[in-house]
């Protein structure tokens, strides 16, 4: 009886909400062209005459620059900085300027570089800054849209260039949004760059290295990196302490991690879309889903299979080809388990030696992942369904625990093992279709970015083993952070693809300052557990911030406290962003009563509840949810409005 008059409560206030109500509204000056989500919660927005900075619990204007219309693609956040890169046009002249993210000011500028900032990749500790820069990066969605990029190597704390490289040939490029029209163009269809022991690793016309000092070549080999016009067929580059190991043409590649050389080559894979990194093991994932440029459709292309490496020597352990109707993302249950969905089933195989331990039918209409969450079960998933299931010997997942002591980025994991694994059963299923009314492809883009929600955040049950323990302890140690627009453009793509690259979308738990944090000493003293680093004194002494274009600002209304007062909230903001994990997965659908409108459901990710709500019926195609403030941002005209996420 309790329960029941919880519930009637609980629907009487939700039913009393049922009309959408704005949080708050920022009032643009301008129609909103974009706008994107940063790391210390702030909101860039760009209109026909400015970019601002909006405070994303507020609505509240950080601040604003008077920049003209700038595209979605000419603003680029610098991850683990405090610094985004602006590339603007000033009539036959282009700068880019590098923009302290939290009040607008210039922190330096470069003339050398020309078009818009597609990929970057940084390592501090070198003060280096890699941009991979097309010119004219925008077209007619559909056509086939080619550039030649050029990659600048740029010292990151003043800008100035060290080298630069013009790619040989033009290659194809992703439009940023599936619609009709002008869109911008994006490079989302290749693997980021890559700074690692002082040589940079492109992959866009094949896999090349250069030494990132001076530039100079160190290896090449070139191939076609997207199969048949569809996005990331070839899997990231993973790495241990020898070897980086890159595919491509069918094969995967050694590369020595002291001398630059092949060390070996392991053939006739097939398309490796995704790697995995278990100890002194590499496996690989062979065909599987992907997005076609041309129109965003998910293709499956084949041949599908896994494969496991012999690290030392690129000997083939073993091979499984029992896939063959599809194949998703791979996820482990534990270092010696591993498990794959197809269109029918999912598969759990012995990592040891392929073999098949267990099966059993999902029945979820077009499977695009199977992931673990916090409970062990296996989660299969798609576009309007998703259900877990429980297979008998397969034991949950531990949360995870800091170890004092250690670089707060290593995470340690347990795992109480698997054994004895036997027949599975349905715990619960979820199915919420996408509105019958409306314009198809907005439709079915909203659907898309409202499923794509979860893996935006890297939730822990990703990957039971989070893409292999060593390999992404590994990641989270070195100094090289990458940027591409598959972090922020992440309803752009299939949730295979998604779910394959999650658990490496991290936030970490590092910042290295050169704006305003690096000027403000006493904000560590509120954060724990968190480190932000500093340029060294010679450095930050060359570092000139200009305010000359900040023409609205928050910090012009503040005294010197409550500006270290706001840049600490800001900072605390990005330190829960890297303790977020997300749990919901969101459909966008018809809600029942009393609701009886469009919008977003949030079904738990472990107990397969509806247990969150947002009442916008009709967000626009680029919306954002942000599950730090609980908060979904959409644009309307010149508006830019926040909705409450109901929680049940």
């Amino acid at each position: 009886m309790k329960k029941l008059i919880l519930f009637l409560c609980f629907s009487f206030i939700l039913a009393s909400s049922s009309q959408p109500q704005t949080t708050w509204q920022a009032n643009l000056d301008s129609k909103v062209g974009f706008y994107q989500s940063t790391d210390f919660g702030l909101i860039l927005a760009g209109t026909e005459k400015s970019l601002y900075a909006i405070d994303s619990q507020t609505g509240s204007i950080q601040w604003r620059r008077k920049t003209g219309k700038v595209n979605e693609t000419a603003v680029t956040p610098i991850p683990s900085t405090d610094l985004a890169v602006l590339t603007r046009d000033l009539g036959s002249k282009s700068r880019l300027e590098a923009v302290d993210i939290l009040t607008g000011d210039r922190i330096w500028e470069s003339d050398k570089v020309k078009g818009d900032v597609m990929q970057l990749t940084i390592e501090p500790e070198l003060d280096l800054l890699a941009l991979v820069v097309v010119k004219d990066p925008r077209g007619n969605f559909g056509s086939d849209f080619k550039r030649k990029p050029i990659v600048h190597m740029l010292r990151l704390s003043d800008g100035a260039e060290l080298w630069k490289k013009e790619l040989d040939s033009s290659i194809e490029m992703m439009p940023a949004r599936f619609r009709d029209g002008d869109v911008d163009f994006t490079l989302d269809n290749y693997r980021a760059p890559l700074i690692l022991d002082g040589r940079l690793f492109l992959f866009y016309e094949g896999a090349t290295s250069y030494d990132a000092r001076t530039g100079k070549e160190k290896e090449r080999e070139k191939f076609k990196i997207n199969e048949d016009g569809l996005a990331l067929t070839e899997a990231d580059p993973v790495f241990d302490d020898a070897h980086i190991y890159t595919s491509g043409r069918g094969r995967v590649r050694a590369v020595n991690r002291r001398t630059g050389e092949v060390d070996w080559k392991a053939d006739d894979l097939g398309n490796c879309a995704e790697m995995f990194l278990v100890g002194t093991t590499l496996y690989s994932r062979t065909g599987g889903q992907f997005t076609r440029l041309k129109d965003g459709d998910v293709v499956s292309k084949g041949p599908y299979g896994i494969s496991a490496i012999d690290t030392k020597n690129g000997d083939v352990i073993w091979r499984f080809k029992g896939a063959d109707k599809g194949l998703s993302n791979l996820t482990f249950i534990d270092p010696v388990t591993l498990a794959i969905a197809d269109r029918d089933e999912v598969i759990i195989l012995d990592a040891r030696n392929g073999k098949r331990l267990s099966n059993f039918e999902h029945k979820v209409e077009k499977a695009r992942f199977v992931l673990i969450n916090a409970n062990g079960e296996f989660v299969v998933g798609g576009r309007d369904e998703i259900a877990a299931f429980s297979v008998k010997g397969a034991r949950a997942l531990q949360r995870p625990e800091r170890e004092q002591g250690r670089n707060p980025d290593v995470i340690s994991y347990t795992f109480t093992g698997v054994s004895g694994i036997d027949a599975a059963h349905e715990v619960w299923r979820v199915k919420h279709k996408a509105p019958g009314r409306g314009i198809l492809r907005v439709v079915g883009a909203v659907a898309l970015r409202a499923a794509a929600i979860y893996f935006r955040y890297g939730g822990i049950a990703t990957s039971a083993f989070n893409v292999a323990r060593g390999g992404l302890d590994l990641y989270r140690t070195v100094n090289s952070f990458r940027f591409s627009g598959l972090s922020t453009r992440f309803g752009s793509l299939d949730l295979t693809t998604l779910a394959s690259n999650a658990a490496r979308n991290y936030v970490n738990r590092r910042i290295y300052a050169y704006g305003s944090l690096a000027r403000t000493p006493n904000i560590l003293n509120r954060i724990n557990d968190f480190q932000v680093q500093r340029p060294s004194t010679f450095i930050l002494g060359k570092i000139k911030p200009s305010r000359e274009d900040v023409h609205e600002s928050i910090f012009d209304k503040l005294d010197p406290a409550r500006q270290a007062e706001n840049l600490s909230s800001l900072l605390f903001r990005r330190k829960r962003l890297a303790e977020l994990r997300g749990e919901h997965m969101y459909f966008y659908t018809e809600i029942a009563k009393p609701f009886d409108r469009k919008g977003l459901v949030g079904v738990n990710f472990n107990s397969g509840r509806d247990t969150r709500y947002i009442l916008n019926s009709d967000p626009d195609p680029d919306f954002l949810v942000d599950e730090n403030e609980r908060l979904l941002y959409s644009s309307d005209g010149s508006r830019l409005q926040a909705f409450d996420i109901l929680i049940r």
